[in-house]
């Protein structure tokens, strides 16, 4: 049996980031992530968010890709939420996510980080921070035309390196999945 322990930070956004995700149903949505990440075999160490968008911290199996736990829990808990009626109209997650691979060293930081989204949000929207990500880490509206290495962790997350990575999804879509992510 492999023995793996990789620790991914998997952050994704409702579509168009409506501002649907209010308190009381960011408490059930993120029981209802957890049992069904339990479910499915997926170690789910924290999850938080805010109003348009979910963090969380995982811990891939040696049988696991981030394509393939972003899809099953993204998936999943748009299904439960429409099929329980908890928005008006359609409710869908935006397509992207980022994710990225987290040092034991640091675990601490991203899951406080994580627990404090709904105080950190309260400061800085999700769409400002969003924007500064994508300037900071060199994201061209086309893409980014190639890999390259820089600080492009979020400020509360500040002092880290990550090399950026242009992955296809399904040969359809570009996902984007931040790695090497050590403390400086």
């Amino acid at each position: 049996m492999p023995y793996v322990r990789v620790w991914v930070h998997l952050v994704w956004s409702t579509k168009n980031r409506e501002p649907v995700l209010g308190e009381e149903m960011r408490a059930g949505l993120f029981d209802h992530i957890r049992v069904n990440a339990r479910e499915k075999g997926i170690y789910l160490g924290t999850i938080g968010g805010y109003v348009d968008h979910v963090h969380a911290l995982i811990s891939l199996g040696s049988d696991q890709t981030i394509a393939m736990v972003a899809r099953l829990i993204k998936g999943e808990s748009s299904h439960w939420i429409n099929q329980n009626s908890l928005t008006r109209g359609k409710f869908e997650w935006q397509e992207e996510y980022f994710a990225v691979s987290v040092s034991e060293s640091v675990l601490g930081k991203v899951k406080e980080y994580i627990k404090g989204q709904e105080e950190h949000h309260r400061r800085r929207s999700f769409a400002e921070e969003y924007q500064e990500f994508i300037e900071r880490c060199g994201f061209a509206s086309g893409g980014l035309k190639s890999t390259q290495e820089g600080s492009c962790l979020p400020p509360a997350q500040a002092g880290g390196k990550m090399k950026l990575l242009k992955l296809m999804a399904n040969n359809l879509e570009p996902r984007w999945v931040l790695t090497q992510w050590r403390a400086s």
